[in-house]
């Protein structure tokens, strides 16, 4: 198994990340994206925290401007928007399943915990129920892995 696109955190990212959240940062194992000045955009998170509890949502979106922006569109009601294209649209249902499978093969890299085994994030493979996730993935896997990430980066007002 390949192992997902993302850097070490040096100890400096990680107290970046740390003051992004307003928390103490946990299970980071990774910067899958950052933005343009070179801050965390997306940190990549061990399917299993610290404490021993299962965490699902491998990247996790965490650099303050573009939570809010996923925040935004949600706001907005573009879930709706993009669940009813998912309904509409067999190819674009099918590229989504692709993005399902591609975050679980990048999580069970790091570690394979058996309460999430079938479980990505966002919603994925068959609805939209969360734009911080699908964007984390769209901006950590890159463009063309996950259609409705994609789709919310092209719509949000946050440009990195």
């Amino acid at each position: 198994m390949s192992r997902p696109p993302y850097t070490e955190p040096t100890a400096q990212d990680i107290a970046a990340v740390s003051e992004q959240l307003g928390r103490e940062a946990r299970g980071v194992v990774g910067i899958a994206a950052r933005a343009a000045d070179g801050d965390p955009a997306v940190v990549a998170t061990a399917p299993r925290l610290p404490d021993g509890s299962p965490f699902p949502t491998f990247y996790y979106l965490c650099h303050p401007e573009a939570v809010a922006a996923a925040s935004r569109l949600e706001a907005a009601g573009v879930m709706q928007e993009f669940n009813e294209l998912l309904a509409e649209d067999e190819e674009l249902r099918e590229r989504y399943r692709r993005a399902h499978e591609q975050y679980i093969a990048d999580r069970d890299s790091v570690g394979e915990v058996p309460e999430l085994a079938g479980v990505s994030a966002g919603g994925m493979p068959t609805r939209v129920k969360c734009l911080h996730a699908l964007i984390g993935h769209a901006l950590a896997a890159g463009p063309g892995v996950n259609p409705i990430g994609d789709l919310a980066l092209e719509r949000c007002d946050w440009n990195g």
